[in-house]
């Protein structure tokens, strides 16, 4: 299946990307995906990750489906 994955401000400096399509095992869920993503860019692991999956927040124990956009980005505080 296929997801294409959104980066975001400082996820999208760390990758050097803004988007990227994404070839995942059947009824993988955001953190499995995390992972992978980690083990290919491990620069993400400096910073503390939000997602969103067709323009919701979910969880890592989302479930993605083929064709869903999951963006990712880094949490954000204001002041």
């Amino acid at each position: 299946m296929q997801v294409k994955v959104l980066f975001f401000g400082a996820t999208a400096d760390e990758t050097g990307m803004r988007s990227i399509d994404f070839a995942l095992d059947n009824a993988a869920k955001v953190g499995e995906t995390l992972s992978e993503l980690l083990s290919r860019f491990p620069q993400l692991n400096n910073h503390k990750l939000r997602f969103a999956v067709n323009q919701e927040y979910v969880a890592e124990d989302r479930v993605l489906n083929d064709g869903d956009e999951l963006a990712v980005f880094t949490a954000v505080s204001g002041g």
